[in-house]
């Protein structure tokens, strides 16, 4: 197996991914992109240190000047890329991955995904393990003050006077999201927002004592919403490893689905900017369609992964991007996702619609019901695609492919994907109105795949 997938890099330690192929990486990363210098960041997986020591090493060899950010955020990765004027940005993190996995998260110039053909040709140089000669002139700089920049762009980006006030439980899951988050409440407290932070699993710990950070799992979510309840908190936050990816919780505790936070986020862009594009991935749309047509935005379907995403953004001039699996992409930051920006624009759109954040989603989820992504272990995935197509499609209203197969029901709708980076089959159903459709249209489908 290797640890290139299909966007990123993510494997097994000590197989698929080593300090020396983390080298042969890093050497390919500066051949491919020309970058004369490249920012590196890494999470605080026990394993991060050394292979991103490995990473500089390979950079600095192929004379390519490393700006070092130490422990810092994939989306600080991001911020820096494009700040410094950098030909690349890479960062080592296994985000939300079982402990005895680690990975990379790669951009070029103006921190923009690498094109297809980019990355095929990183992996066959990195595999063919054919260490090029090297380059003089290399070196490694400590960059980490760029956080304070990071920092007054998200507190910019925004609003920070609008904010609170407002109680908020952030679980750093011990994850990388701690220090950054002080920084963060620091600067915005400069600004003007009002905010009490409950930190709780702040300090990050790649041993991760209270479990792998992966708040998008249903057995990791009491933590947190146990947590909002005892401190009588407006809002919850639970980030994953790299925190590019924020969870919201209501003042009752209760997990807010994805789909709605995108809808909630489409909103208030819209508010602000009326006609505006909204791009979404199509696995659950009836609560952003929704969001966007009473805002009189657009609606543009894009396949779900940040690379598909980000070009669609681009393409389309739009403002917002969201997926339900908690990525969040804002034209005011490179049209790049953060774990940041979301979880302070929900904050300010409670302060400043004199409701909570029980009440700004009610309606949807009950005009909305959902199954949540149901995953299956298959042999043959395209096969099974086929058999559910053939026994459902003719039934349906509509057929779309934007990414996997969705069918329109009318008064329910399925979406059935291969995932990009794990074998499985995921399997999302929505229903308007009526959660026993849910249920039911989540039976039959299972029927067939298990069939």
């Amino acid at each position: 197996m290797s640890a290139f997938k299909t966007y990123d890099i993510r494997g097994r330690l000590g197989t698929e991914l080593t300090e020396t192929v983390a080298h042969r990486i890093a050497r390919a990363f500066a051949t491919v992109t020309g970058a004369d210098a490249v920012v590196l960041a890494r999470d605080c997986r026990e394993s991060s240190p050394a292979l991103a020591d490995a990473v500089a090493a390979g950079l600095i060899a192929q004379g390519v000047r490393v700006l070092d950010l130490g422990l810092a955020g994939t989306e600080e990765m991001y911020f820096a890329t494009a700040q410094l004027g950098a030909g690349g940005g890479l960062c080592v993190t296994a985000s939300h991955n079982p402990r005895e996995y680690n990975g990379m998260k790669l951009v070029g110039r103006g921190a923009v995904p690498l094109p297809d053909a980019d990355f095929a040709r990183l992996r066959a140089l990195t595999e063919a393990a054919c260490d090029p000669d090297k380059v003089p002139g290399g070196g490694r700089e400590d960059r980490s003050t760029v956080r304070r920049d990071y920092v007054a762009h998200v507190a910019r980006l925004v609003g920070a006077a609008g904010i609170g006030p407002l109680r908020l439980v952030m679980n750093g899951g011990n994850g990388a999201a701690g220090p950054t988050l002080d920084a963060l409440a620091e600067g915005l407290a400069a600004q003007g927002a009002r905010l009490d932070l409950v930190r709780m699993h702040h300090a990050p710990d790649g041993s991760f004592p209270n479990g792998i950070p992966n708040p998008l799992l249903p057995e990791n979510r009491p933590a947190t919403g146990e947590a909002v309840r005892a401190a009588g908190a407006d809002v919850g936050v639970a980030f994953d490893g790299d925190f590019d990816r924020c969870f919201l919780f209501d003042g009752e505790g209760g997990f807010v689905d994805g789909e709605h936070v995108v809808a909630l986020l489409a909103a208030a862009h819209l508010a602000t900017a009326p006609g505006a594009a909204i791009v979404h991935d199509p696995r659950v749309i009836w609560a952003v369609e929704d969001a966007v047509r009473r805002g009189g935005g657009r609606s543009v379907l894009a396949p779900t992964g940040h690379i598909f995403l980000k070009a669609a953004m681009r393409r389309e001039g739009a403002l917002y991007g969201g997926e339900m699996s908690a990525h969040h992409y804002f034209r005011g930051f490179m049209s790049c996702d953060s774990g940041m920006i979301p979880w302070l624009m929900v904050a300010k759109l409670v302060s400043q619609s004199n409701a909570s954040l029980t009440e700004l989603v009610s309606a949807m989820r009950q005009n909305f019901p959902s199954s949540g992504e149901i995953n299956f272990r298959v042999a043959n995935l395209p096969a099974v695609v086929q058999r559910v197509e053939a026994e459902l499609a003719s039934r349906s209203r509509s057929t779309d492919r934007t990414d996997g197969l969705s069918l329109d029901f009318g008064n329910w709708r399925l979406n059935l994907r291969a995932s990009n980076t794990e074998p499985l089959l995921r399997l999302n159903v929505e229903a308007r109105g009526d959660a026993d459709l849910v249920a039911e249209g989540v039976a039959r489908v299972r029927a067939l795949i298990e069939g």
